[in-house]
């Protein structure tokens, strides 16, 4: 994994108990896609693209695995933090 801007990324951690299977996937290329530019998701020096949901999967993230997201563009952070909070709420479902 190439060295992070503290500014543009921020580490997370998966909660919820299915970990990150197609529907919360689903959720974070929702919002990767409305980025201005591309969105990265780290897993252990693996790096994906955020907006493709086959990319996330691939990953295997269950619970309890860290996770760093990055954004190339600072008008990015609002994306960047609505994805972090889906993170931090589980998705939505039983943590």
């Amino acid at each position: 994994m190439n060295e992070l801007d503290n500014n543009l990324s921020k580490k997370t951690s998966v909660i919820n108990q299915l970990g990150l299977h197609a529907r919360p996937a689903g959720m974070i290329a929702g919002l990767a896609l409305k980025a201005q530019s591309d969105i990265w998701l780290y897993k252990n020096g693996e790096q994906v693209d955020a907006s493709s949901i086959i990319d996330i999967l691939s990953l295997g993230c269950r619970k309890g695995t860290d996770v760093t997201l990055k954004i190339e563009n600072p008008e990015d952070m609002n994306i960047l933090n609505e994805i972090i909070n889906l993170f931090e709420k589980g998705f939505g479902e039983s943590i």
